[in-house]
């Protein structure tokens, strides 16, 4: 046994914003981490294994996932847009990973999911785990997808899933929705690292917040991650509160999704 974690841990969409993050902190996690995405990423450093991979390609995503013993997937498309390029990431491409995953024996995936498969719940109610979903675009619906995937391969095979509702992961809130949303850096890499560390996680979903003074998301059935976020955004308050003020009909301000609820439809 060495002294680490995990021998192999993947790391896919580790060319994005929130990959790049994880890149560095997974590193003590792990004897090698191999790194993936479909952009260009930075060559790999010692310790590291760099793979361009389009989740599309099922046979690719099934030597990607070969001698791994977990994966943090970050991988996909992370913004709300037209249908085609969701279905074929977040969807096609998902089904993919975690059958490439069941093949090749892996144990636990913690998937990059999102606050907006539960957007559409109004402001004024907290909900928790147990809720049902409620997207509020196509995003949303291919993460709500993923959470039910998830849970269909713990159910039949045995493969432990995280699913982590990330709320908004930036180095600072941007708007009054985010003083309540707003995920730091370092909460998000300390809750990655409880979700591959957990003893037992079985089907887990855990909203993605940092301590803020005020919160929609109850986390009560996912303490077994011993998770204790530590940030909040009482430093930002000021300055958001200041913003210019909005109009409180407006769907973007009325539901949990912000201005996810309000966009498109796309033309075909």
């Amino acid at each position: 046994m060495t002294s680490r974690t995990f021998n192999r841990l993947l790391l896919t969409g580790a060319a994005g914003g929130l990959g790049r993050v994880l890149r560095t902190s997974l590193k003590p996690l792990t004897n090698i981490l191999r790194i993936s995405d479909i952009a260009l990423m930075e060559p790999a450093q010692a310790g590291e294994e760099a793979v361009r991979c389009d989740l599309a390609d099922a046979a690719g995503v099934r030597g990607l996932l070969e001698g791994v013993d977990a994966v943090v997937h970050m991988g996909g498309i992370s913004v709300e847009g037209p249908w085609e390029p969701i279905l074929a990431a977040n969807i096609a491409g998902l089904h993919n990973l975690y059958e490439a995953a069941r093949v090749q024996g892996v144990k636990r995936v913690i998937f990059a999911s999102s606050n907006h498969a539960i957007g559409f719940n109004p402001r004024s109610r907290r909900i928790d785990a147990n809720d049902p979903v409620r997207p509020d675009g196509n995003y949303g619906v291919s993460k709500a997808f993923g959470e039910a995937l998830s849970r269909f391969y713990w159910d039949r095979y045995g493969l432990e899933t995280v699913c982590l509702r990330i709320g908004s992961c930036f180095p600072e809130p941007k708007d009054r929705r985010m003083l309540i949303t707003w995920l730091s850096y370092e909460d998000m890499s300390e809750l990655v690292h409880c979700s591959l560390t957990a003893p037992k996680v079985e089907h887990t979903i855990v909203f993605g917040a940092s301590a803020n003074r005020d919160s929609w998301w109850d986390n009560k059935a996912a303490a077994h991650l011993g998770w204790t976020p530590r940030s909040n955004t009482e430093a930002y308050r000021a300055r958001m509160e200041a913003l210019p003020p909005v109009d409180q009909s407006d769907p973007a301000e009325l539901f949990q999704g912000g201005g996810y609820t309000t966009m498109g439809p796309y033309p075909f």
